[in-house]
């Protein structure tokens, strides 16, 4: 029997794939600051900008699990599934997700921080001779 109400689970689904998108952006930018790309300042810009929007969507997320007193633990971890337990005060419910679908979402969530970044990074003067 299910004890969550879907907007609790949207909610706390929301929150579980968000939190693994921001992951995937700290370290795309860990790699193009190490990296020696030459078009580094525009997507260092546009990644920042993807994780400062997923940061402050993922604290407006956690006040409002808080407030429906929600917590999301992982529990299980295998090749082809990984199951959370979601936890309310009345009760727990176990969640399995397929890895290939979690994959899926995160790179939806990812295309929404894309188009949601501003298009403009920091503007760089050349002199054209």
């Amino acid at each position: 029997m299910r004890c969550l109400s879907e907007s609790e689970y949207k909610l706390g689904s929301r929150f579980l794939f968000l939190s693994m998108a921001i992951v995937v952006l700290q370290q795309d930018i860990r790699i193009v600051e190490e990296g020696k790309h030459k078009i580094k300042a525009h997507l260092l810009h546009t990644l920042q900008s993807m994780e400062k929007t997923a940061l402050e969507e993922r604290r407006q997320l956690r006040i409002k699990l808080r407030q429906h007193n929600l917590q999301i633990v992982t529990a299980e971890k295998n090749d082809a599934f990984t199951t959370f337990l979601f936890i309310t005060k009345e009760c727990e419910e176990k969640r399995n997700y397929f890895n290939p679908a979690i994959r899926k979402k995160v790179e939806a969530i990812l295309m929404e921080l894309t188009q949601k970044a501003p298009q403009s990074g920091p503007r760089h003067t050349s002199t054209n001779a």
